[in-house]
């Protein structure tokens, strides 16, 4: 009855070292998958500007490469390529996006209506794949506005200084006009009270 429990004691220690061995592979599997490190994940631009959507990532083997734009709209495809072959760009992207080895893209001259979140989906050829997105909100340039605010203030102003001085210019005419006025009244008055002293 004594070997009943050095054949349990075999049985543990084979079971733990399948189990160690188990969790070291997956350690090396999960160590040879996709990472991907988005550095900013939310960029506010301005209408005509150019903007790096900037990503980094590491596998083994050369991945393949996907951008995907959604919006309210829907889901867009923009890009899919692999680093150091040409670039699959979608035809309303074409002309304006720039791709990079390191799974970044460029977008020239963006528009209020590019904003929206910006997906990547890099693929290993195990099939081993990583997801990330970045936000993007483009905003309408206000300097236009300001300049034609600035302009019409400076117009106003103008006006409002031409009308002052017209003010002061009637003001003094309408002074000067009620003292001539009133020494015209002056002098037909005592004119009057010489006349009435002769008569009398």
């Amino acid at each position: 009855m004594r070997p009943l429990p050095n054949r349990r004691r075999k049985n543990r220690g084979i079971s733990l070292g399948l189990f160690a061995l188990c969790l070291a592979a997956a350690r090396c599997l999960q160590s040879q998958g996709v990472s991907l490190y988005i550095p900013q994940a939310a960029i506010n631009a301005t209408v005509k500007e150019n903007i790096l959507l900037s990503v980094e990532y590491s596998c083994v083997g050369v991945p393949t490469i996907e951008w995907k734009y959604t919006s309210n709209w829907g889901v867009q495809k923009i890009v899919e390529w692999k680093p150091g072959t040409q670039a699959n760009i979608s035809q309303s992207h074409k002309d304006r996006v720039c791709t990079f080895d390191n799974g970044s893209i460029q977008l020239f001259s963006v528009g209020v209506s590019d904003s929206g979140c910006y997906i990547i989906t890099v693929t290993e050829h195990l099939g081993s794949s990583q997801l990330g997105s970045i936000v993007l909100h483009v905003s309408e340039i206000l300097y236009e506005d300001l300049h034609f605010v600035a302009v019409f203030l400076a117009f106003l102003a103008a006006v409002a200084a031409v009308l002052i001085s017209l003010m002061w210019f009637c003001n003094k005419c309408a002074y000067k006009f009620q003292r001539k006025r009133r020494h015209k009244l002056k002098e037909s008055k005592t004119e009057e009270i010489e006349l009435q002293d002769v008569e009398c």
